[in-house]
Formats: structure tokens, C-alpha cells, sequence
């Protein structure tokens, strides 16, 4: 039950702003972002230990890939593969139309559902398999907010708590590295629901070893020659700070 909040703005020096909790059994092994892949040298992401996925990756072309569960889907599943191979598929093609057109022809039977976003500074994408079929569609222009349900769906306790806090909050400045009013609404603890249901909560502590383990911001720049911008925390955000991932 990720969640991940976008600001998508073509035109801007800076298009594609991202902030994401990842949210996952305590316990999971994992690595933060790095080049972990011999055989994928242009790509930086984290390493899910067990299924040697990621649930979030950026390759040197720019474009950027996330994994979320969809609800009363999470970890593996008998004959099915895992969803983090499908960041590191889509971290393969240079451009978002192309990742997005390459993975909507997958075979939805091999994939638990999943929730995934696509993006770089020309084109973003929601890929929605409900279980039955993927769909690659495309996010407009301005605010949006996913979590293991519909996009912007206020169905969900988490966008319907914090959809308008985020999009009314000051916008980060990568070049300023201000990222302030997003990285206080990531920390935040605001309910405790129970298990197995989402939690209003961003930042999710509880007992039953499910929780928030890490969280990424990430900034896409419109010029080439400019490096994007990634902070990783490697806990929870509010007790760990974000550090910048070398990017090489």
C-alpha cells in the first residue's frame, strides 16, 4: 500500500516532481537506490532482495518507474512473477510512450495486480492491471496522487486525507533542493487503521510488522544535460533524512 504523489507540469524546467513512501512487511530485505544490475548498467533503482526487483527506478535517459501493490494484493502469489521485474522492464526503453506501450502488451495473468507509474519530462502514465487486463493511461497536467487504489480516487483514506493538503502546499524547487512542505506531509502519522485495511496514515507504524520502510523524492528536469534530483530515506521520513543518490 505505497503511496506516491505527482506534480506533472510539460513546459516547466522542472516537468515531473515525485515524492513516495514505500510502504512494505519490516522485515523484507532490500537495498537503497544504486546500479545493482551488471546487465542493466543505465539503470538505478532499489533492490528488493528476495525477488531481485525494484519498486523504483531511474535510468540515464530520465525516465522514471514505480511499483505499487493494488488493494488485498500484497507480496507473492504461486505461478505468478514478480511485479518489481516490470520497473526494471520499463527502465529499459528510453522514452515513457515506449515503456508504457511495451508493458500494457504483458500477459495480465503472469501479475498479481499493480498500480504503476511511468513517467519522464515529456509523457506520464498510470499502467492499471486490475487482474484481469493492463491498461497504460495517460495523467494529465497537475496535482495527482496514487496509492493501492484509482488514481486521485478519494475512496482512498490517504488521497482523501491528503490530496488537498499536497496540492496546496508550496510547490519543491529542486534547484533550491526546498522540498520542505512535501516532506513534512510524508511524516505524517495522522490515523492507525486496521489490518488489512489502508491507513489514512502517509507514514505507517504499527505492529502487525506491516509499516512504512523508506521514502524518495525525485525531480525530472526538461534540459538534458541537467541531472535529475533523487533523496532517498532509508526509514521512516520525519526520523531519517533524505540523502541525495549518486546518480553517477
Amino acid at each position: 500500500m505505497c503511496t506516491i504523489v505527482l506534480e506533472f507540469r510539460p513546459g516547466h524546467p522542472w516537468p515531473l516532481l515525485a515524492a513516495a513512501n514505500r510502504d512494505e512487511m519490516v522485515n523484507r530485505p532490500w537495498r537503497g537506490p544504486a546500479r545493482h544490475w551488471p546487465d542493466r548498467p543505465d539503470c538505478v533503482a532499489g533492490l528488493d532482495v528476495l525477488a531481485k526487483g525494484s519498486w523504483l527506478g531511474l535510468n540515464d535517459h530520465g525516465l522514471m518507474a514505480a511499483m505499487l501493490n493494488r488493494f488485498a494484493s500484497l507480496g507473492p502469489a504461486p505461478g505468478k512473477r514478480s511485479r518489481g521485474e516490470l520497473v526494471l522492464e520499463a527502465l529499459d526503453h528510453a522514452e515513457a510512450d515506449q515503456a508504457a506501450q511495451a508493458l500494457s502488451q504483458l500477459d495480465p495473468l503472469a501479475y498479481r495486480p499493480f498500480n504503476m507509474v511511468i513517467g519522464d519530462g515529456r509523457s506520464l502514465y498510470w499502467l492499471r492491471h486490475d487482474g484481469e487486463r493492463i491498461e497504460a493511461r495517460p495523467i494529465a497536467a497537475g496535482f495527482h496522487m496514487l496509492t493501492a487504489h484509482e488514481l486521485d480516487d478519494r475512496a482512498s483514506p490517504r488521497i482523501a486525507a491528503y490530496f488537498d493538503p499536497f496540492r496546496a502546499a508550496v510547490k519543491p524547487d529542486p534547484e533550491t533542493g526546498d522540498w520542505g512542505a512535501w516532506t513534512d506531509l510524508l511524516a505524517r502519522r495522522r490515523s492507525q487503521g486496521p489490518p488489512g485495511q489502508e491507513d489514512a496514515a502517509l507514514c505507517i507504524v504499527r505492529d502487525d510488522g506491516f509499516g512504512t520502510v523508506s521514502s524518495a523524492l525525485l525531480a525530472l528536469p526538461a534540459d538534458p544535460t541537467v541531472k535529475p534530483v533523487w533523496l532517498f530515506c532509508p526509514g521512516r521520513p520525519g526520523e531519517l533524512p533524505y540523502e541525495p543518490v549518486d546518480l553517477g
